[in-house]
C-alpha cells in the first residue's frame, strides 16, 4: 500500500508544509529518521534533532516556529501526542490476523469459534469455550474449558486462559499472561500446615482491556476477580483473587494486589507498588512507585507515596527533613554541649 504525507495529514487532520506526495514506509524515532520515514516533535527540549533528522516528514505543534530551515515535510497538528497514536495504529500489524485455523492447532469439537478469527500453531481451544469474531490467537495460547473471549481481542504467544474465565472485546493480552490461575488460599491446620481452599470463581475482563506480558490474575475464590473496561497492565503484575480494578485504571510493572481489594476507576499506579488486601482505592488516586499501601484511600484524586504511603506532599515535606537527620543530630549534639558547658 503507497501511503503518501497527504494520506497522514488527512488522518491526523493536519497542515502541511512542503511536498504532500513524499512516501512514507513507516515511524521512526526523531534522532534516527531516515528517508520514508516519519518522525515527530513534541517537546522543545528535542527541538535541535527536527534540524538533524533524515527523516522525509515530520509532526509538528500547529504554534511550532522553526529556528533554522528543516528538510523534512511538516505536518502541523493540534496535538501531537494524539496525531501519533492515531499514526502508530496504522502501521500496527499485530491486530492483522490471517483468518485461518492452523492444521496443528487443536479445537475441541464443541467450541464456539466466530467468523473471521486466527488461530495459531500448538493453540488448544478446550470444550465449550467461545472465540469472539476477528479475535486472534496467536502460537502456543491455551483457552480452557468454558472460557468466553470477545469480538477483535488479541493473545499473543503464551498466553493462558484458564476455564470459564471472560475476556471482552478489543483486549489485548500480551504473551505468558495468565487468566485465572488459582487465588492464593489456604486454610492453617493445628499441626501448622496448611489445607488448600479451592478456588471455585473466575475472571472477567471487561472491554478495551490491555494485560503486558507475564501478568497473573488470580480466579477468585467465589465469585469473580474483575478488571473494568480501559484498564490497562504493564508486564509482571500480580492481581490477587477477588480483587475489582475500575474502569481505565493504569499499573505499571511490577505492582501486587492482595486478595479482595476493589481499586477505584482511573487510578494511576506506579511500579513496584504492593496494595494489602481486603481495602478500597477510591477512584483518581494516583500512587507513585514503590510505595506500599497499607490502609484504604477513601478521599478522591488523591496523589500518596512512601511505605506506608501517605499524602503526597507530606512525604516529600517529611523526606525533605529525613535526609538532613544527620547533620541536624550534629548540631543538635554541639549545641546540647556548648548548653552544658555554660552551665557549668
Amino acid at each position: 500500500m503507497r501511503v503518501t504525507v497527504a494520506m497522514i495529514a488527512q488522518l491526523v487532520q493536519g497542515d502541511i508544509e512542503g511536498d504532500p506526495q513524499v512516501e512514507i514506509q513507516g515511524p521512526a524515532p526523531i534522532e534516527a529518521g531516515t528517508p520514508g520515514t516519519i518522525s515527530f516533535l513534541a517537546d522543545v527540549k528535542y527541538e535541535a534533532f527536527a534540524y538533524q533528522t533524515g527523516s522525509s516528514a515530520l509532526l509538528v505543534d500547529r504554534t511550532f516556529s522553526p529556528q533554522q530551515p528543516i528538510k523534512a515535510t511538516l505536518i502541523r497538528v493540534d496535538n501531537v501526542r494524539m496525531a501519533v497514536a492515531a499514526l502508530l495504529k496504522q502501521f500496527d500489524q499485530s491486530k492483522t490476523g490471517t483468518g485461518t485455523i492452523s492444521k496443528q492447532a487443536f479445537v475441541d469439537p464443541s467450541a464456539v469459534i466466530g467468523a473471521n478469527v486466527s488461530i495459531g500453531h500448538f493453540s488448544v481451544i478446550d470444550n465449550g469455550a467461545e472465540i469472539g469474531e476477528g479475535t486472534i490467537i496467536h502460537d502456543q495460547v491455551t483457552i480452557g474449558p468454558g472460557a468466553r473471549i470477545g469480538k477483535n481481542s488479541v493473545l499473543f504467544p503464551g498466553v493462558r486462559v484458564y476455564k470459564n474465565c471472560q475476556i471482552g472485546d478489543d483486549c489485548m493480552i500480551h504473551s505468558n499472561a495468565v487468566i485465572g490461575s488459582d487465588g492464593f488460599g489456604f486454610a492453617p491446620k493445628a499441626d501448622g500446615s496448611y489445607d488448600k481452599v479451592p478456588q471455585l470463581g473466575n475472571v472477567i475482563l471487561g472491554n478495551h482491556v490491555e494485560i503486558g506480558a507475564n501478568c497473573v490474575i488470580d480466579r477468585a475464590t467465589m465469585g469473580s476477580t474483575v478488571i473494568e473496561d480501559g484498564a490497562k497492565l504493564d508486564n509482571l503484575i500480580q492481581i490477587a483473587h477477588n480483587v475489582r480494578i475500575g474502569a481505565h485504571t493504569v499499573i505499571a510493572a511490577q505492582a501486587g494486589i492482595a486478595g479482595s481489594t476493589h481499586i477505584g476507576s482511573h487510578c494511576q499506579i506506579g511500579g513496584q507498588v504492593g496494595i494489602v488486601g481486603h481495602i478500597q482505592i477510591a477512584e483518581g488516586t494516583k500512587i507513585q512507585a514503590q510505595s506500599g499501601v497499607a490502609g484504604a484511600i477513601v478521599e478522591k484524586d488523591q496523589a500518596v507515596y512512601g511505605s506506608p504511603a501517605i499524602p503526597y506532599g507530606n512525604y516529600v515535606r517529611s523526606y525533605a527533613v529525613f535526609k538532613n537527620l544527620p547533620e541536624m543530630e550534629k548540631r543538635l549534639r554541639k549545641l546540647e554541649k556548648e548548653v552544658k558547658e555554660k552551665r557549668s
